[in-house]
């Protein structure tokens, strides 16, 4: 007890400890975050044990809580971005791959098989007397028949090998770790395909058939190359060997 002048006195001591005891439970009441995971913040943040004090505590405690909302916030701004790429990426009335993303997956695929050596087939697709749908039953017919032929390439190929649309009634597909000849045996299986499951369009089956060009997907040639060789492929098979365009 500490003597004034006039002989009174004050408890300093008493309400020192009080104000202490006052701001330790205030502190204390809006501390929620584990002891364990303070520890360990203090230890990253170089804070020896012996500084840890309420008021620290409470610090560390709202930098974590704000450290989690920005990861929050960032989980949140990836999974936008995956989304907006996924539309990005896909053709507008079908389920594959546009054009711009089936040459970067072919240019993804070519740098595979250039580090690894090894092999991977490209298949250029077109459909036979597509125009003829479009004429004959409208536009609204065509576009059911593209979806049907994407959706029968999706079935027909594994979960790893791309499928894509590269314009018009023109589909490619990416073949990984396949040779040439076997991605030809995949194609000779497609008719069959269509012919055990037709297109029906308002109760009638329509006539599908495909033709196609099959080139090896090589170190040594950029995307458009492979898929300039594999269209000149596609349309000798079409007009019987002839590379003839507009045919």
């Amino acid at each position: 007890m500490k003597i004034e002048p006039g002989g009174q006195s004050r408890p300093t001591r008493a309400a020192g400890d009080s104000r202490k005891s006052s701001t330790k439970t205030s502190t204390s009441a809006s501390f929620t975050a584990p002891a364990r995971d303070i520890n360990d913040s203090a230890s990253v943040l170089g804070i020896p044990e012996e500084e840890l004090t309420p008021r620290v505590q409470a610090a560390i405690t709202n930098l974590m809580t704000e450290v989690e909302s920005l990861r929050q916030s960032i989980r949140d701004l990836t999974r936008r971005l995956n989304d907006a790429e996924q539309v990005a990426d896909q053709d507008p009335p079908l389920p594959i791959y546009n054009r711009r993303a089936f040459v970067r997956e072919l240019a993804r695929v070519k740098a595979s098989v250039e580090r690894y050596q090894t092999e991977a087939s490209l298949v250029y697709i077109d459909l036979n007397q597509f125009k003829s749908v479009n004429d004959s039953l409208g536009h609204e017919a065509g576009d059911y028949v593209l979806s049907q032929v994407a959706l029968r390439l999706k079935e027909s190929v594994r979960d790893t090998d791309i499928v894509g649309r590269l314009g018009g009634d023109e589909f490619g597909l990416i073949l990984a770790r396949t040779k040439p000849q076997d991605a030809r045996h995949l194609i000779d299986r497609l008719p069959k395909l269509f012919a055990d499951k037709p297109i029906i369009w308002k109760g009638a089956a329509l006539p599908t058939s495909l033709s196609s060009g099959i080139v090896p997907i090589s170190a040594g040639e950029n995307p458009e190359q492979t898929l300039s060789a594999a269209d000149t492929a596609m349309y000798k098979e079409k007009n019987g060997g002839e590379d003839r365009r507009g045919a």
